[in-house]
């Protein structure tokens, strides 16, 4: 199986580049895991500026995740989002190949990766189904990230070993019903008492809600210092005042389960504290700059799948005597597609180097993520126009692509949000 060539075999280095040894390629999905950690020993090139290709390792693993999601996810994409059924089966699959941990050390079970290898994961996984790109996306990306950044070492010890090999799911809560956009407006609170603290309020528009062993949460610890009042906590299943709400009846990524989270009376030791208290959001702010890759990568998988089943039916569907690909209204369509598939990938994978090299990327991922999503909802709309009639219907891929997209545009940050970060980090720039 080949990798694409014109949209899928770019990926954007930092400045200076950071070049890996290679190692011997494996051919499982867990071989292609360990392969690409033993192969990240930066040498620094000073010959050369940018590199655009993938290394062997790189390549062996968006195959392995490529046949992995042909093999386990494709034949159940259509019957998972008409019933709207959670794949836990494949998601600890994933978990056992590596995929669910790979951004994390090997002591805490971790594949030692970086974001290149992760965006390559969410991004192979989407181009099949959104639904199972996000599950990974929000378990890795958000929860398990923010354990890991903000955790102590016993906080980290006791979680990450299970939540890198999938045996628990993770789910991350900032949102509320009066607190999207504005996260001072959070109405959860935590209040200190003795040795604990205790929790109310709800949250809303939680990935894997339903289905999480661990959510980190959000909840106002001191409500006259707006964001810096806000503190981080672990909450583990079962947890006595803790449970999931409603679920969302969602237009797409159906599999994925959406939904609130509630805290009444709940009651924590200190020690579920993550991070320094009043800190939560500061934390989460940071959280959110890999966050935006991954759902970067998760636009960039689905424009990928619409595109490429666009371009498929385009060779097949005769009009007038010949293919539809032969005239010129859909080639120029095809063109501004996959020019706009490269450009964010170009984007995303310049983001997630970066972020590998210990850069900070608020502006960068946010950059990725404004123009990949949009860019995808752009793909996703001319996809069902080069179907036609065929388009509006479930017999063909590139509707599902149409309703999932759009998530992209809103999730972890609206386009309005992401142009606002962009402008403060331009203006910044600008006054330095």
């Amino acid at each position: 199986m080949t990798c694409l060539v014109f949209c899928g075999f770019f990926a954007l280095r930092s400045h200076p580049v950071w070049f890996r040894s290679f190692s011997p390629l494996c051919t499982s999905g867990r071989g292609a895991v360990l392969a690409c950690a033993r192969s990240r020993h930066p040498i620094r090139c000073h010959n050369r500026i940018v590199d655009f290709e993938y290394t062997p390792e790189q390549i062996q693993l968006r195959h392995a995740v490529r046949e992995f999601a042909a093999a386990e996810i494709a034949p159940h994409v259509m019957e998972w989002d008409e019933a709207q059924t959670f794949p836990l089966e494949v998601i600890r699959k994933l978990g056992g190949l590596g995929y669910m941990g790979c951004i994390f050390p090997e002591e805490y079970g971790g594949a030692g990766l970086g974001y290149v290898e992760y965006s390559i994961i969410i991004e192979e996984l989407s181009r099949v189904d959104g639904s199972v790109g996000i599950i990974v996306a929000a378990h890795t990306s958000l929860c398990s990230n923010h354990i890991a950044k903000a955790g102590t070492p016993e906080q980290k010890k006791k979680y990450l070993p299970k939540l890198t090999s999938g045996e628990w799911l993770g789910c991350w809560s900032l949102t509320e019903s009066e607190a999207g956009s504005d996260a001072a407006g959070t109405r959860s609170t935590a209040v200190r008492d003795g040795d604990d603290w205790v929790l109310n309020g709800a949250k809303s528009f939680t990935t894997n809600a339903h289905y999480a062993d661990v959510c980190v949460g959000m909840a106002v610890t001191n409500r006259t210092a707006a964001q810096h009042g806000i503190s981080a906590f672990i909450l583990e299943k079962g947890t006595p005042g803790f449970r999931a709400g409603k679920k969302e009846n969602k237009l797409g990524l159906r599999a994925s389960a959406t939904g609130d989270v509630i805290f009444t009376d709940c009651r924590l030791p200190h020690s579920q504290l993550l991070g320094k208290q009043d800190e939560g959001f500061v934390d989460s702010l940071r959280i959110l700059d890999g966050g935006r890759i991954s759902i970067a990568a998760l636009s960039i998988g689905m424009a990928q799948g619409a595109y490429d089943a666009a371009l498929k039916y385009a060779k097949l569907r005769k009009q007038f005597g010949r293919p539809i690909s032969e005239f010129q209204a859909i080639q120029h369509k095809l063109v501004d597609m996959a020019t706009k598939i490269d450009a964010s990938r170009l984007l995303t994978y310049r983001a997630a180097t970066m972020l590998d090299s210990g850069k900070r990327v608020t502006r960068e991922s946010a950059m990725a993520k404004l123009f990949a999503s949009e860019s995808a909802v752009y793909i996703a709309n001319e996809a069902v126009q080069i179907h036609g009639g065929y388009g509006f219907t479930k017999d063909y891929p590139v509707e599902k692509f149409y309703r999932d997209v759009k998530l992209c545009t809103i999730g972890e940050g609206t386009s309005e949000i992401q142009r606002l970060v962009i402008a403060r980090q331009l203006l910044k720039d600008q006054a330095k």
